[in-house]
Order: structure tokens, then sequence, then C-alpha cells
């Protein structure tokens, strides 16, 4: 058998460059790094040898890092992804939270943080934790229950196997996620022999497991003997790459399709099976066929509590739940008919299955209101309507504005509801929200994810004061790269979402709004001098006519442009929208909170 002598750095480096997609691209486009020790010597060594065929980036977070890395793989279908490392101690904790993103999303990403010695010769090594009870804990540990696959590298050879796990991991449409490998630092530099066939270029093909021929068939029974079904879109038809398949299987039957927020732009906004948003944050046309559905069918979807509106939405009491999903974690949940199943194979030999069957198509006016009610509310404002721009009107400015090729790309905060509900996707992948986690700081470091993914495309990251406080660290990135994103900040002076969740359960203003927070001295942030001095070109707008005259000249910039608006925190769409549940106390001295409650408990008692 025929070897080669590296370090165990220099051998997962080669290996990584040689795992292909069934394009012949590498499945691993690059490699996000922010060195220190546990990392630089190992890892940083290897990486510079090979930077010619794989790609190193630097941020300035490993938050940030891995937040890019994620988008980057949701936005291309989780058919490539990215590694990111990281120093041991808080450079690997930092990543915790991308971590459980990218587990909550299915989303796959290669997670190496460096780690304490094997040897434990300088124990305890700067940056390390001592666990009293355990030698073997180390920080890295947190990342177990937000890995879908977890090792620790404490020998060379452990790479033969760990490596393979890894890639059968991320590329597994079932059991796809995070994969750790924490990375002992005196290991990384120890050679080992290796065989020259470990470093073989291997294909990982996109598997699509067909559906169970019992389970096609009850779930067929299901559907021709229901007379009101509706289809839920989620992130798994996006993942299969199905979206065609479920255009055809609706059309087919003339089933209406609703959409989470992850299966948004499955269907183009315009189509007439498309009802729209569903839920919490969903639209009226789609929660009502959702109400009177006698059958449910799932496509990809997670059931979580904003697409269920807290599982009191589906209230027909003769209503049968289906779920065509992949992972039969998802597939079996709330007692669910399961159809495991890749989303589009599931949806081609389902619609063969079921033949001529038609249902009778949704009434066209369900959708017509819908439109019509949100409408104005996304139009330009007469010039002395408001003081204050709303949300809304911010959409409907970034929507005039955008273009086919656009995507708009949103996490946490007022706008991911307002997004769902008013945004018109015209196209897949044209709606990115990484809404699973919902997690404040994703999307400036999500844009650069996805420019980096479909460079052609033109972004567009809305967010609020409160996110990009959060994390606007990658925004410099985004400036060393040379990559053209346009960043809209909309500043309420706050948490302007919590503040009126805040005031719906009962509670008093308090902590979320600046100036309901404990200061000193007022806060006077300027978002746009601070985007400069990150390199960006940033500008300060007075109103809707000034957001879209930016918006138009962004169009030729070259690098990052973020655009500042002051927005009402008061303002929200009245439309549509579903109850969620949000537990209020049951004991206060406040009436307010009593009030609430009995509200809370009639909406509670009517989960199904």
């Amino acid at each position: 058998m025929s070897t080669i002598r590296l370090t165990a750095a220099q051998a997962l480096v080669r290996y990584l460059v040689n795992q292909k997609t069934e394009a012949g691209e590498a499945f691993i486009a690059g490699c996000w790094a922010i060195f220190g020790h546990g990392n630089v010597a190992g890892l940083g060594e290897a990486l510079h040898a090979s930077r010619d065929e794989l790609a190193t980036w630097r941020g300035h977070n490993e938050q940030g890092m891995a937040h890019a890395a994620i988008a980057y793989a949701k936005q291309l279908a989780r058919r490539r992804a990215m590694a990111v490392t990281s120093s041991i101690g808080p450079g690997a904790t930092n990543m915790v939270t991308a971590a459980a993103l990218a587990h909550v999303n299915r989303l796959p990403v290669l997670f190496l943080p460096g780690d304490v010695f094997a040897g434990r010769g300088p124990d305890p090594v700067l940056q390390q934790i001592e666990d009293f009870g355990d030698g073997t804990v180390s920080v890295n540990d947190c990342f177990r229950p937000v890995s879908r696959y977890f090792d620790r590298i404490t020998r060379p050879e452990q790479l033969l196997t760990a490596l393979p796990r890894a890639f059968a991991t991320m590329t597994d449409p079932a059991g796809c996620g995070p994969v750790t490998l924490a990375f002992c630092q005196d290991v990384q530099t120890e050679a080992y022999h290796w065989p020259e066939a470990f470093f073989t270029p291997t294909v990982w093909h996109h598997r699509r497991p067909r559906p169970d021929e019992g389970e096609l068939a009850r779930v067929a029974d299901a559907l021709r003997s229901a007379t009101r079904p509706v289809v839920v879109a989620g992130g798994g038809v996006h993942y299969s790459q199905a979206c065609p398949a479920l255009a055809a299987f609706v059309e087919a039957l003339q089933i209406p399709v609703v959409e989470s927020q992850a299966g948004k732009s499955a269907l183009p906004w315009d189509h007439p099976l498309n009802l729209g948003p569903v839920g919490v944050t969903g639209g009226t046309a789609a929660n009502a066929v959702c109400e009177a559905a006698d059958l449910v069918l799932g496509v990809g979807t997670r059931f979580q509590d904003f697409t269920t509106g807290s599982w009191t939405l589906f209230a027909n009491p003769a209503r049968r739940l289906v779920s065509l999903n992949v992972q039969a974690y998802d597939a079996v949940k709330h007692g669910a008919m399961p159809l495991q199943s890749d989303a589009r194979v599931g949806l081609e030999t389902l619609r063969r299955a079921l033949g001529s069957h038609r249902f009778a198509p949704p009434d066209p006016a369900l959708k017509a209101g819908w439109f019509a009610a949100v409408a104005p509310l996304t139009a330009a404002p007469a010039a002395d309507e408001n003081a204050l721009a709303t949300d809304q009107q911010v959409i409907g400015a970034v929507q005039r504005a955008a273009g086919p090729d656009t995507v708009v790309m949103c996490a946490a905060g007022t706008m991911p509801g307002e997004l769902h509900k008013l945004w018109n996707a015209g196209r897949p992948g044209s709606y990115h929200m990484e809404y699973g986690y919902s997690c404040m700081g994703y999307e400036i470091a999500g844009a650069v994810g996805i420019k980096m993914a479909e460079p052609e495309r033109d972004v567009v990251c809305v967010l609020g004061d409160g996110s990009y406080m959060m994390m606007n660290s990658e925004l410099a990135t985004a400036v060393m790269l040379g990559l053209k994103i346009t960043v809209v900040i909309t500043d309420n002076r706050g948490f302007g979402c919590i503040n009126r969740l805040q005031a719906a359960t009962g509670g008093a203003a308090f902590n979320n709004l600046l100036d309901d927070a404990t200061h000193e001295v007022p806060a006077g942030i300027d978002f746009a001098a601070h985007a400069r001095a990150l390199g960006a070109a940033a500008h300060k707008v007075a109103g809707i006519a000034g957001l879209e005259a930016a918006l138009g000249a962004a169009t030729s910039a070259t690098g990052p442009v973020v655009i500042v608006i002051d927005t009402d925190p008061d303002a929200g769409s009245e439309a549509g929208g579903h109850w969620w549940d949000v537990a209020v106390p049951e004991v206060s001295v406040r009436p307010a909170v009593d009030a609430a409650h009995a509200a809370y408990v009639e909406q509670r008692g009517r989960r199904h």
C-alpha cells in the first residue's frame, strides 16, 4: 500500500480538496478562519500550503464567519458547504450559536475548532476550562447537542474514519446538519503515513429516497377521500430542488399551497394556487384555507409553531395531518400520517398514484382579497402622511427597487414577519429567511454567504438597529472581499418587535426600546457613520422617497452599501396573522397582565 507522510492538518485539508459534488466542484468551497493558538500552527500552515486549491477567508467574528458559511449552504440548497476553523476557548464557543442555527435548519457546515493538547503536557493550556470531575471535557463539548456528528481528534489516524463520517452526514438528505471535528492542537501537527487511496477524489451523490409503497398507498387514499386539502410548503422543497415538482403536483390536482418562512418562493407569488404566507405571520387567504382544510399535506416542513399557529390553525375537527418528509423524525410529528421520502420524488410519485383525481380549486377571491388588503401598506406614503416610515413602507420601497435576480434576506425582529406577509417572491431562492433559529446577527454575515454562493444575484439585507448592533463586524469582511450587498437598517431605537410582544402580553414598556432602558446617557448611534468607518458606502435617508433614491443609486456601487432610515417602532401589519403561544403570567399585580392571561387561556383552549 502506497503511503504519504503528512501532518494530520495537512491530511485533513488534502481530503477536503478531493471531496466533489456531482457537478465536479469541491463540496467544501473554502474555509473561514480566525487563527489563534489551537489552529494557527497546524491548520493555518496546512491551509496556507493549499491556498490555491482551497480558499481561506478571514472574518472578524467566529459566529459571523459560521453564519456566512451556513447562508452559503442554504442558498445553494445544501449542494455545497464551507468549513470554519477557530482557536480553542472563546473562539470555539463563539461558533456554538451558529452550530445551533445550522442544526435547527438542517444545513451542512464543517466546524473545526482547535482543542486542548491531547498529550496534556502543558495542561491547563491558555483558555482551557477545567472540569473538576472529568478530565476529557473541553469547551468543545458544547458542540455535542448542536452537531449532527461530533468527534474529537486525539490521534491523526482517527481522521481515516471521522472524515468520511463527516461528509456522509453533511450530504445525507435526512441527517444533514453541522459536523464538529474538535481538533487537538498537538495532533494537528503530528505526522502520519497516510494511505494515498484516502485522497482519491470522491463524488458525493445526492440521494433521493423513494416512498414506501404502503405509506404511499395510505396517503393517496387519504387524499382521494379529502374534499378540502391544502399543501404546506416548507424548506425541504428548496433543499430537494422540488419547486417544479410542487407546481406540477398542485396544478394537476388543483390544491392550494401555503408557504412557511422556509418554504416561501417555492411557487411564484402570483401563481393562482399560491395563497401566500401561513401561520402566525401569515395572510388571511392562507390561514382561511388551513382553518377549513380536512387534510393538511406538509411537504418538507418541521411544522414549527409559527407555521401551525401553535397548533390552533388547523381547526377542522375532521382534519388529517400528512407529512411528506425525508426525515422520519419530522414525518411523524403530531401524529401525522408519514410519507417518508425525498420531496421531489415523493410529489412526483404521489401525483402518479392519484392519476386524474382533481379537487375544486380555491376561490380566487381569497387571494385577491389578501393582496388588496395589504397593497396599501407597502405603497409610498404621501409627503405629509406619517412622520416616521413604517416597516411595511420600507418593504414596499425595496420591492419596487428589486429586480428579477434580487434576493431579500433577514433573520430576526420585526422584518421576518412583515417580509413573510408582504414580500412578493418571484422565483425560488429569491427569499432567504433564517427563521428556524431566528438568530439576531445572522443578517449581514448571511448576506455575505449568499453573495458568495450566487455572485450574480443582487442581495438586499433588511434588518433592524438591534440586529445590526448584535453583529455588524462582517460588514468589514464584505468590504475586504469586495462583495456588493445592500444593507437596509430600519432604526426604531431598540427591539421594536419584542416591545410590541411585551405590550401584547400585558407587560409595561420596559428594557426593549432604548428610551425605556436604564441609561445615564441617551443613546444616539450614528449607524451611517459607523458603517462608513467599516469601509462601506453609507447614507442616512429621510423618509421613503429618500430610501427609494438611495436604493436606485446603490445599483452602481461595487462594494457594500448601507442605507439607514428611521422607522416607527409601534406600527405593524394588522391584516393577517394568527395566535402564537407566548405564556402569560397567571398572577400579577397589574390588571393588564391579568386580562392578557385570561385571553391567553381562551386561545390555548383552541389547540388541536
